[in-house]
């Protein structure tokens, strides 16, 4: 089995998980907006959501 891990410097990992957390934040807000019931709404909830967790797969590098 192949190792796929991606390493980054601490810097751009802080980077990276803010900006992933504040667009999955606005995308579950937006799905929240249109209707949380709602096919849109859903899809939307779940795209923020699975972006918001991104950055767990990531490693820093010390």
């Amino acid at each position: 089995m192949t190792d796929h891990r991606v390493t980054v410097a601490s810097r751009t990992y802080r980077l990276l998980d803010y900006a992933t957390k504040i667009v999955g934040l606005a995308l579950v807000a937006a799905g929240l907006e249109v209707g949380g019931a709602t096919t849109t709404g859903l899809l939307l909830g779940l795209s923020g959501t699975t972006l918001g967790l991104t950055t767990v797969f990531i490693e820093k590098r010390q």
